[in-house]
């Protein structure tokens, strides 16, 4: 055990279905690496990739990762979907 979860001096139990799910896909043959935790509707800038440097809103549709970039004094935007490794 390296930490012990919690906000300040009470403890915070981790769902026991979280952590059946993480042992599932580690049990498995499939390729699994970590990657970032983003909410959805959070501002998000594109590190690497075509769009390495662009800002926008990250949102999920149809468990499809899009980028959406708006140009506010145009009341105009665009979304373009988006790798969460980007």
């Amino acid at each position: 055990m390296v930490n012990i979860v919690g906000f300040g001096k009470s403890f915070t139990p981790v769902p026991e279905e979280e952590l059946e799910a993480v042992r599932a896909i580690l049990k498995s043959p499939v390729f699994a690496r970590p990657c970032p935790y983003l909410n959805i509707g959070e501002r998000v800038t594109i590190s690497v990739g075509p769009l390495a440097g662009v800002v926008g809103i990250l949102q999920d549709f149809r468990n499809e990762h899009r980028l959406i970039v708006s140009v506010h004094l145009l009341q105009r935007s665009v979304a373009v979907e988006v790798s969460l490794d980007w």
